[in-house]
């Protein structure tokens, strides 16, 4: 049986890096990470269709008698010859098949055949799964050393731009502005803001776009976007080994009372009353490793390697997904930004989120800076190549204290500009990149052409 097309085909960034991986050498075994439902299954089908003359989908929830092909042992010969004997129609051509063993957290001993055939190197092979960062854990025989990992998202604006029809280079056109420090036109600002608040409303998830861009309205947005945590949820109950799902789907109904805090450091009281660390780590670093929060870790101070600096015991955490974030909200927060079209609600928790996720998907690290007993503090840091730049959101284009104090001190001698991110306009005054907060997306590019 044929899979289910999708309506419409987004084009993702992950395709880029599929043709890259194809076009090596000696590529290995790839195995795709992410949350559910952020469109990895999609994206492989689709390289497929244009890349191998012959395409086996293997995917272990749906077909759970599959589950046998390592019965005789885990080589090439034996897991292609038990796979052709459940199903005589697949075809493996050597050199030109592409095996996908889908759904791996079923199935996740499969990973252990990974080593053979990335020595054998007839057939390319990827593996993907929701929870696939925490079920590998379970495989004995784990193929260190055979097999690449990579993580894929949900879109971000740039994607989001894609679907609505604009090529790349309509928007580097538009972001011209942006690198060169002067203001956009009324037209291109204006247009940019309404299709970002459209984001911001939708959220990434290929489920909810597919019905936004082939309808153009926001018809079934929240109903899918709450399905699409119930689907979580459900993992979470299915899939918790060795911890209580109950604790796990508290830590993650908690997040939207943490982020509705003036500081939005996560409280392990908000889960419940007497609620301590020891009871809940775990569960958080479950939802860190399953891909469906980021974890944005407090600087003991602000210097560089940010790394060198963070700690693990002060945090706040994202969803993977600001549209599904703004789906747990009161149902008025939700109408305050879909129809009044004001993200400034909810404390301005909302466009730190925005911000935080846009970071993430251009793989910069999260990281935040709050001194004891001061106002002082900042909400993102990024890095040129000797200086770090911290980044302050605003939901209004108003002052940035803490930015200008840590410009201005000499206490941080590696900081000697900063960016501040507000539902404005560019401007470029005392050491102060300011950008409207939809150019986040290509931030580390503007932060380098700056720094040069």
């Amino acid at each position: 049986m044929k899979p289910k097309k999708p309506i419409l085909y987004l084009r993702r960034k992950f395709d880029a890096f599929l043709k890259d991986w194809k076009a090596r050498e000696n590529r290995l075994p790839l195995m795709i990470k992410g949350a559910r439902q952020v469109g990895k299954t999609e994206t492989v089908r689709h390289f497929a269709e244009t890349g191998y003359e012959s395409y086996i989908e293997i995917n272990f929830v749906e077909r759970p008698e599959f589950k046998e092909i390592v019965r005789d042992g885990f080589s090439v010969d034996n897991v292609v010859r038990n796979i052709s004997a459940i199903d005589p129609g697949l075809h493996f051509t050597p050199g030109n098949t592409l095996l996908f063993f889908d759904e791996l957290q079923e199935f996740p001993e499969i990973a252990t055949a990974l080593k053979f055939f990335a020595q054998d190197g007839r057939f390319d092979v990827i593996c993907s799964g929701s929870l696939l960062g925490i079920q590998v854990k379970r495989v004995k025989s784990y193929s260190v050393g055979y097999q690449e990992t990579e993580t894929m998202r949900s879109l971000d604006f740039e994607e989001f731009l894609w679907g609505c029809g604009y090529g790349d280079g309509q928007i580097a056109d538009l972001l011209e502005p942006a690198f060169a420090c002067r203001p956009f036109g009324a037209a291109v600002k204006n247009t940019m803001d309404r299709l970002f608040l459209d984001y911001c409303v939708t959220g990434g998830m290929p489920d909810v776009l597919e019905t936004y861009f082939t309808k153009g309205t926001f018809e079934d947005v929240p109903q899918t976007q709450r399905r699409i945590l119930n689907d979580y949820r459900a993992d979470i109950r299915k899939y918790a080994e060795g911890l209580d799902p109950v604790r796990i789907q508290a830590v993650f109904d908690s997040i939207p009372a943490n982020l509705a805090r003036e500081n939005r450091k996560f409280q392990w009281v908000t889960i419940s009353k007497g609620a301590t660390r020891k009871d809940f780590w775990g569960c958080v670093e479950w939802l860190e490793d399953a891909g469906v929060v980021a974890k944005c870790r407090r600087m003991d101070v602000p210097e560089l390697p940010i790394g060198a600096h963070l700690d693990n015991d002060a945090f706040k955490l994202y969803l993977c997904d600001s549209g599904l974030l703004l789906s747990m909200l009161e149902k008025e927060v939700q109408e305050d930004v879909r129809i009044r079209r004001n993200l400034g609600t909810w404390k301005g928790g909302l466009f730190e989120h925005i911000v935080g996720e846009a970071l993430v998907k251009a793989g910069v690290p999260l990281a935040y800076y709050k001194r004891e007993n001061s106002t002082l503090e900042m909400d993102f840091f990024a890095r040129s190549a000797d200086c770090l730049v911290p980044i302050e959101v605003k939901a209004e284009n108003n002052r940035a204290k803490s930015l200008r104090t840590m410009i201005e001190s000499d206490s941080y001698p590696e900081i000697r500009w900063g960016v501040k991110l507000v539902n404005g306009n560019v401007g470029c005054e005392n050491c102060v990149l300011t950008l409207p907060q939809w150019c986040a997306f290509r931030l580390p590019e503007i932060i380098r052409a700056k720094a040069e």
